[in-house]
């Protein structure tokens, strides 16, 4: 069932995406090599709790960590970990804040020192086509049209679209309908309604899409060890457009 959120509702959630936001710019000053994602971890859920909110994901379906951060041919899930990032890694850092039972989610790549061009690149990929689809989350359009406008963008480049994982509906729970692919056809799919808050958030490889599981049941990578960058915001549908509940001024 898709649940849509009054504007009072809207509006906590974009409080929480304003703290989301907030660590993400923090997480950003922090990426470089040496530092561990387990220390990552332990600053976000500090901060989200000295901001009167909690880490949603912790204890989700028995998940333990805060976040999640993905490294390298890491899609998602990636477990926070002892081991310092070293210089040329890429990481995703994905957290969901719950503020007094409002969510948002975002997810975020981060490069560690120096990274090639063609890195850069798929990275700037990636970030526009989540802008692209964020543009078909209007009132009216189908979910559809936000994969297929993503799925038209990357195709030019030839990087690898995740199709295993998609975008949701969130709020008051983490995953909620609709799922939202980052391919499809337009015209096709649910229909987009002023109130539904969903999250984009394409996952785009260097090489082939597909993926496969960790032995712990909750990391996917790449099946040819090729990089995976993702950037995720939360957006809310209005009659005015949609609005990024978890924009980063400045990025």
């Amino acid at each position: 069932m898709i649940q849509r959120k009054s504007a009072r509702e809207i509006e906590l959630m974009h409080e929480a995406g304003r703290l989301v936001a907030s660590i993400h710019k923090e997480i950003a000053k922090l990426i470089k090599p040496g530092i561990t994602t387990l220390e990552i971890d332990t600053f976000v859920e500090d901060y989200l709790r000295n901001n009167g909110a909690k880490p949603a994901q912790k204890g989700y379906q028995g998940y333990q960590y805060a976040t999640c951060a993905s490294i390298n041919d890491e899609i998602c899930h990636g477990f926070p970990r002892k081991e310092p990032l070293k210089n040329g890694d890429v990481v995703t850092v994905d957290f969901v804040a719950d503020l007094n039972g409002a969510l948002a989610d975002s997810a975020w790549t981060h490069l560690v020192g120096d990274v090639p061009d063609e890195v850069k690149k798929l990275c700037d990929v990636t970030k526009e086509a989540l802008y692209i689809g964020i543009r078909q989350a209007v009132d009216g359009n189908r979910v559809g049209d936000i994969g297929a406008a993503i799925e038209a963008f990357v195709n030019q480049y030839g990087y690898g679209i995740v199709r295993d994982f998609a975008g949701h509906g969130i709020g008051p729970t983490i995953h909620e309908e609709p799922n939202i692919p980052h391919f499809g056809s337009s015209g096709k799919g649910k229909r987009l309604k002023e109130g539904m808050v969903i999250t984009i958030e394409p996952m785009i490889n260097m090489g082939l899409w597909a993926s496969q599981m960790d032995n712990n049941g909750w990391t996917a990578r790449t099946v040819d060890g090729s990089l995976s960058v993702q950037y995720e915001h939360t957006i809310a549908i209005t009659n005015d457009g949609p609005i990024i509940l978890t924009e980063q001024e400045g990025f």
